[in-house]
């Protein structure tokens, strides 16, 4: 009998964990928002940070304390909870479009009346083009975004009365 070398399988999953981590480190290291490799295989990989909110202009020492309620005035609710409407958020990660190319006209804006389904924006992720549409029926009262922005999963894109 002769003796048969096994093959090696390649570790894909392991390496590509690997990779990615290595990526996310750089990106880290570095303070970018992305890093994209391609390979001759016609695999991607796309690694971004979640966005940082800077802190106000002055410092975190320069922000005034809060005033004290005042006893003639009833307390008033956090501007959060007068928001009424629907919210369109983000279904995926990815770069908010407000048309489906630049030299056409956005799908949305404020003031405009839209049923459910219509398309109000186009989130690219991972070079795939995804039409997003109204869950709900009404005006668009506000647009959280501005085009080209990355959005997150779960991020409020706009709002509708």
């Amino acid at each position: 009998m002769s003796s048969i070398k096994e093959k090696k399988e390649p570790r894909l999953i392991e390496d590509t964990v690997e990779c990615v981590e290595e990526l996310a480190r750089i990106l880290k290291e570095n303070d970018l928002g992305r890093i994209k490799v391609s390979t001759p295989d016609d695999v991607e990989i796309l690694v971004e940070a979640k966005p940082r909110v800077a802190p106000p202009i002055g410092g975190i020492g320069a922000m005034p304390a809060p005033a004290a309620p005042r006893a003639d005035k009833p307390e008033e609710k956090p501007a959060e909870e007068k928001i009424s409407g629907n919210f369109i958020t983000s279904p995926i990660i990815g770069t908010f479009y407000t048309s489906p190319s630049p030299e056409k006209p956005t799908f949305v804006k404020i003031g405009d009346t839209i049923n459910a389904g219509d398309v109000v924006c186009i989130i690219e992720s991972m070079k795939l083009m995804n039409e997003i549409n109204s869950e709900f029926s009404g005006r668009v009262a506000e647009i959280y975004v501005n085009n080209g922005d990355s959005v997150e999963y779960g991020q409020k894109l706009m709002r509708i009365e």
